[in-house]
């Protein structure tokens, strides 16, 4: 049976990057060793979700926190999708995702593609793009279990973003992410079933704790959806580590019994991807 664990790690963030590092030590010191096979962080963790200071947290490749992501990487021998922090490259500043495997070697790296810009009225107004910059790049990357897919939040509301991964072989879909109070409630689980469904694939969300001190209130409720639509597991809004077993066998199983990937008419529609 081919099988893989995935450990969400639904966090709240401190006030400096360095408490934060520390305390998301604190919290992967209860995963034993050996109960995951990658772990994954949710979206902007080491900063405040809030577009104007996203350029003051914003770091190199290869910067403090992407040299913690790929030192705990190593030192537990995980896989590590570690969520998302802000990027800065010259004068541009992303939200950027990074894989590392269980040698803290950089296995992937995923820039969002669609900036968070709304306006709900009633709810919640937030405009990613007055300080970031989009990604242009759909990102897959290959592990021992399986090609994995990557995206950021907003990404995956897009569903040609989820069939292209798909279509470049992905089994499971990481998502980082931090729906809000607004989107959250009326969203979340419907995006993770829905994309799982229609795909075929494992989807993995992973959200911020809930902390209602900032200004940006996070969701919670990281994911966790067959390929099948069912929920394997969802948290609450508080902080935590779950930790999901993936049945890959019963992917294969899924795509087989209901061949949703081959029955379409790709003679009359098709999904290609544009070169930037």
């Amino acid at each position: 049976m081919a099988q893989m664990r995935i450990a969400s790690i639904q966090l709240l963030g401190k006030a400096t990057k360095q408490e934060t590092y520390e305390h998301i030590l604190s919290l992967v010191s209860r995963i034993p060793d050996g109960a995951a096979d990658l772990w994954m962080l949710p979206e902007m963790w080491n900063g405040p979700y809030e577009a104007k200071r996203f350029p003051e947290f914003a770091e190199p490749e290869g910067g403090p926190s992407w040299q913690f992501l790929s030192a705990l990487a190593k030192e537990r021998g995980v896989y590590l999708c570690g969520g998302s922090i802000a990027e800065l490259d010259g004068e541009r500043v992303y939200n950027t995702a990074y894989v590392f495997d269980p040698e803290g070697h950089q296995v992937a790296k995923h820039r969002k593609m669609h900036l968070f810009d709304i306006d709900v009225t009633g709810g919640q107004r937030f405009f990613e793009s007055d300080t970031l910059s989009p990604g242009n790049d759909v990102t897959v990357f290959d592990t021992p279990f399986c090609t994995m897919g990557l995206c950021i939040c907003y990404d995956f509301r897009f569903p040609e973003l989820s069939r292209l991964m798909v279509d470049q072989g992905a089994k499971v879909i990481l998502v980082p992410a931090a729906f809000n109070m607004t989107t959250g409630p009326a969203h979340w689980e419907l995006l993770f079933r829905s994309r799982a469904v229609d795909n075929q694939v494992y989807t993995v969300g992973v959200a911020p704790a809930r902390d209602l001190a900032v200004s940006y209130h996070s969701w919670g409720h990281s994911i966790v959806c067959s390929p099948w639509g069912e929920v394997l597991s969802e948290m609450d809004e508080t902080e935590g580590v779950a930790i999901t077993s993936l049945d890959l066998d019963r992917l294969g199983t899924v795509r087989r019994e209901l061949p949703l990937l081959s029955h379409r008419r790709t003679d009359i529609y098709r999904v290609d991807r544009t070169e930037p």
